[in-house]
């Protein structure tokens, strides 16, 4: 397990840890951390919209709705203070780990875009 610290917003709101990238998402539903990336061809799931029942994101690439049930139920637990979020990923400790910027939907972002 790696404990990382990022940002909610702004500059270095994105982890990268062993490649694959991490934001923090807020939604009408709670706020959770998610993989950025789409589950079915690795779109940019950072950006994608919710469809009109908020259940789903739908992935900007290809239009791949992904459940939010199911990414919230990712399990990555999180602890949001200010704009800091700390998240324990299940990776190994000694993963490699970068912080970058990702623009966000405002869906994931309380309904404004950042």
């Amino acid at each position: 397990m790696l404990v990382v610290n990022f940002n909610v917003e702004g500059a270095h709101n994105c982890v990268e840890v062993a490649g694959v990238p991490y934001v923090y998402a807020r939604t009408a539903k709670g706020s959770f951390v998610m993989p950025a990336l789409c589950p079915h061809r690795g779109g940019p799931l950072n950006l994608a919209e919710l469809d009109a029942t908020g259940a789903r994101a739908v992935c900007p690439w290809h239009e791949r709705a992904t459940s939010m049930t199911r990414l919230r139920k990712k399990g990555i637990p999180a602890v949001r203070r200010g704009n800091t979020v700390t998240a324990v990923l299940p990776v190994p400790a000694d993963s490699e780990v970068t912080t970058t910027h990702r623009p966000m939907s405002p869906a994931f972002c309380g309904g404004k875009a950042a």
